[in-house]
C-alpha cells in the first residue's frame, strides 16, 4: 500500500485533497500532519477516521523529531502546510517565515534523511508579483509583494535549492486563487459569503477592480495529484483555470446568489501591497492531461450553497478569535468606507 504523507492536511486546500485521495486511490494509505492552528480544523476531516487507510497526527513541520516518525517508508510528501492569508501576514510576518520557509527547510531536510522518493511542494502564483497584461510563466522570475508570498518564495527557492544541491527529488506547483468548501472565513469569498448571510458589510478594497484567476479546489487537487503522479522531477508547474475576474464581479455575484442588499458592498482602504493583478500561463499541466472542468459561475454557486448548508461549520469559526481579528482590519476601515 502507497504511503502518503500530507502536510497541512486539515486547511481548505489539503483537506479537500486529502478526501479526494481517500475516494479515488484505493490502495493508498493517507497520513495528515497538521499543527491546527486557527485555519487547521479536524472539522475538515470529519467522517475520515472511519476510514482504516487515513491516519491524523497532530504536529508541527518545525519539529524534526516528530517527522522522524511520520517519514521512513514514506512514497511521496505534498506539502500543504503554511500560514496563507496576506491580511494576516500584514499584521505577522514573523509567523508566516516560521511556518512557511523554517518549516519547509525542516520537511526537506527529512525527506532528504529518509530518502523520500518525491516531495511536492504546494505553493502559489502570488510568488511571481502582479502582472497588467499578459501570464506569468514557470521560468519567469519570482518577485514577491507580501510578507506571506515572500515566505512562500522563499519555501520555493529552498525547494530548488535541495533539488539542485542535493538531488533531493522535488517538484512545485503554483496555483492561482482558489475557493469551495471548507474555506477560512477570513478569505474574500468565504468572507463576502458569511457576512452576506448575515446581513453584515462587506468590506471591498481599494476600487474593488483588482483581478485574480479563480480556481474550484477540486480542480486544483486533481492538478496536484497528477503532478506529483506525472510531474517532472525539478519542474514548477502553474496552475489555474483561465477565469480572470474582478473582486466587484465577485461581489456582486454573491450578493446576487445570497440575497443580500446592495447597500452593504462598501469600498474600505486598499491593504498595503495589493497586488493588482495575477495571471499564469498553464501549457506545462495541460501537457500533462489536465483540464479545468468547473467554470467560475457554476462554482461560486456550489461555493455559496456550501456555505448556506454549512452554518454549523462556519459559525464556529469566526467566532473567537476570528472576531478579534476581524474588528483589527475592518472596523476603521468601514467607518471611512464609502457605498458603491
Amino acid at each position: 500500500m502507497k504511503k502518503i504523507v500530507v502536510t497541512g492536511g486539515a486547511g481548505f486546500i489539503g483537506s479537500n485533497f486529502v478526501r479526494m485521495l481517500l475516494r479515488k486511490r484505493s490502495a493508498a494509505k493517507v497520513i495528515v500532519l497538521d499543527k491546527l492552528t486557527y485555519a487547521g480544523n479536524l472539522d475538515n476531516l470529519a467522517g475520515l477516521n472511519k476510514d482504516k487507510r487515513f491516519k491524523f497526527v497532530k504536529g508541527d513541520i518545525c519539529n524534526a523529531k516528530l517527522l522522524a516518525d511520520i517519514l521512513p517508508g514514506a512514497d511521496i510528501i505534498y506539502n500543504f502546510a503554511a500560514e496563507t492569508h496576506v491580511d494576516r501576514s500584514i499584521l505577522e510576518a514573523g509567523s508566516f517565515v516560521k511556518t512557511d520557509v523554517v518549516g519547509t527547510y525542516t520537511l526537506l531536510q527529512k525527506t532528504l534523511e529518509y530518502k523520500v522518493p518525491r516531495f511536492l511542494q504546494v505553493s502559489t502564483d502570488e510568488v511571481y508579483g502582479s502582472i497588467l497584461k499578459g501570464s506569468f510563466r514557470e521560468t519567469d522570475p519570482i518577485k514577491p509583494n507580501s510578507p506571506y508570498s515572500a515566505s512562500k518564495a522563499g519555501a520555493d527557492m529552498l525547494v530548488r535549492a535541495f533539488y539542485k544541491t542535493y538531488g533531493l527529488p522535488a517538484l512545485i506547483t503554483r496555483s492561482s486563487n482558489n475557493y469551495g468548501p471548507f474555506q477560512h472565513p477570513e478569505k474574500f469569498i468565504p468572507l463576502f459569503t458569511t457576512n452576506a448571510i448575515e446581513g453584515m458589510p462587506l468590506p471591498l478594497y481599494g476600487d474593488g477592480k483588482n483581478v485574480r484567476d479563480w480556481i474550484y479546489v477540486e480542480d486544483n487537487c486533481r492538478a496536484i495529484d497528477l503532478v506529483g503522479r506525472k510531474g517532472k522531477i525539478g519542474e514548477v508547474y502553474n496552475i489555474g483555470a483561465g477565469d480572470e475576474k474582478t473582486n466587484v464581479y465577485i461581489a456582486r455575484k454573491i450578493m446576487e446568489l445570497t440575497g443580500a442588499d446592495p447597500s452593504l458592498l462598501t469600498l474600505v482602504s486598499d491593504r498595503p501591497g495589493h497586488d493588482r493583478r495575477y495571471s499564469v500561463a498553464t501549457r506545462k499541466i495541460k501537457a500533462l492531461g489536465w483540464s479545468n472542468k468547473t467554470a467560475f459561475d457554476e462554482g461560486l454557486k456550489k461555493t455559496v450553497r456550501w456555505y448556506r448548508q454549512n452554518e454549523n461549520w462556519w459559525r464556529p469559526v469566526r467566532d473567537g478569535s476570528f472576531r478579534k481579528y476581524y474588528r483589527k482590519m475592518y472596523t476603521g476601515r468601514l467607518k471611512e468606507g464609502r457605498k458603491l
